[in-house]
């Protein structure tokens, strides 16, 4: 069972040779609102689910989507299906939309039609929503384990879903956090692809699109972008909502050294602040921008002004670590001089 495991993450997994040889930022094209329709789980997911004659409901949605794709509001609209967990909360039928913060429940081929009307086309209550509504509330991470569509997703989405429910265990979140196995969501080849709901500094939810996610990405995405609203550049592909926001990107050094990696961040009370507020409001940002080619794919979506975390060395702060480390060198020559003296 070892063996076999090991063979999957080589080859479909984690340490498969394509992780990290692209650039993510700029693979999502810029769109307005994200519904979810619940619908049994991963497993049971053909791999296509959307035109599937044994899954009449996904199926319709689908057919309905392609009718009016030429809707500006269908067209500013992505359909993704997720899995129905009761325990959680999540029905078969229910739609989840972001950034509204909004469940209905109750869709059913039979009014697929007059859902898309009311909610997705005009923008008003569910007249045919007999069941209810309610109200999101929390952060919420979908995860692509659509194993049938993609063996990368398959192997990837099911282990990142166990690290952060276990990280979320962890740290008292599992009120305020949900996780949910989505379908494809496109790059399968980004595995594992991670799609984050959540308030920013000013309260509106936004929707950061993870890639290359692996189980030690977990904490600082935990950490930083749901608890701080940081961006973790290497990783980041793009956001709902309307472009020209500025987005704060947390610190890749740290994240490489552990440093954010604290299961505590979240869930301690310490006054902790963020590295762009700075501690007793000395501030440590400097407006740059990410490389180039980044920053040509950023702009797509409308901005190129992105803020992050960049410490400022003056000459004489180099200077002065240099002659440290020249003196600490001399005295570890002398030292093995009078070692072999001795």
């Amino acid at each position: 069972m070892a063996v076999s495991a090991a063979f999957d993450d080589a080859k479909h997994g984690f340490s498969r040779p394509e992780m990290y040889k692209e650039n993510l930022a700029g693979t999502l094209d810029a769109y307005d609102r994200h519904v979810f329709l619940c619908y049994k789980n991963h497993l049971a997911w053909p791999p296509r689910l959307e035109a599937s004659d044994a899954d009449p409901l996904p199926k319709r949605v689908a057919t309905v989507w392609r009718a009016r794709k030429n809707d500006i509001a269908v067209k500013q609209t992505k359909i993704t299906v997720c899995e129905a967990r009761e325990e959680a909360g999540f029905s078969d039928g229910d739609a989840l939309i972001f950034p509204d913060m909004i469940k209905y429940r109750g869709v059913e081929e039979s009014n697929v039609d007059v859902f898309f009307n009311d909610v997705i086309v005009s923008g008003k209550e569910w007249s045919g929503g007999k069941q209810g509504k309610g109200v999101l509330k929390g952060s919420h991470i979908f995860v692509c384990a659509h194993g049938s569509r993609d063996v990368r997703c398959g192997v990837c989405g099911p282990v990142l879903m166990d690290k952060f429910n276990e990280e979320i265990q962890l740290r008292g979140l599992k009120d305020q956090i949900s996780v949910l196995a989505c379908s494809h969501i496109g790059g399968h080849k980004y595995a594992g692809n991670v799609i984050i709901f959540s308030p920013g500094s000013d309260g509106k939810i936004m929707g950061h699109w993870y890639g290359y996610v692996t189980p030690d990405d977990v904490a600082a995405l935990l950490d930083r972008q749901i608890a701080k609203g940081e961006v973790i550049k290497k990783l980041w592909r793009g956001q709902m909502g309307p472009p020209g926001a500025e987005i704060k990107v947390a610190d890749d050094h740290k994240l490489a050294n552990g440093v954010y990696n604290n299961k505590a961040n979240l869930s301690n009370n310490e006054n902790v602040t963020g590295c762009c507020q700075g501690v007793n409001g000395v501030s440590c940002c400097r407006t740059a921008s990410f490389d180039d080619k980044t920053a040509e794919a950023y702009k797509k979506q409308g901005s190129n002004n992105i803020s992050w975390c960049l410490p400022v060395l003056k000459k004489r702060d180099i200077l002065t670590a240099g002659g440290i480390l020249g003196a600490l060198a001399a005295v570890a020559v002398a030292f093995r001089f009078y070692r072999r003296a001795s």
